[in-house]
């Protein structure tokens, strides 16, 4: 018994599947994030040049715990890629007025 108190907590693995329609991807160039006390909302969206209608491709929904950590994980990715490929460049847009239903709180 002693020797299992010296021995580092083991860790579990989780088995990922990944299947081929998700692997594939969704694009998308807007990202609409909403929040309540309980969660945060976030719709992925592709807009296309010339056409005034978009339909939400994605949508993920995040305990706020769970967001925290993603944006976390986001940044630090960014820091890695700008350290390996050069700071990416932040281009101002004009806002895009949106159309989006009422707004909703679960």
């Amino acid at each position: 018994m002693a020797d299992q108190k010296n021995q580092p907590p083991k860790q579990s693995q989780i088995n990922i599947e990944l299947d081929e329609a998700v692997a594939q991807g969704i694009y998308s160039n807007l990202a609409i994030i909403n929040h309540s006390v309980s969660e945060f909302v976030i719709d992925f969206v592709t807009i296309m040049p010339g056409i005034p209608k978009s339909k939400v491709k994605s949508r993920i929904i995040l305990t706020p715990q769970h967001a925290k950590r993603f944006l976390k994980a986001l940044n630090d990715n960014v820091k890695r890629f700008e350290n390996a490929h050069g700071e990416i460049k932040d281009y101002e847009q004009p806002p895009i007025p949106l159309n989006f239903g009422p707004t909703g709180e679960a």
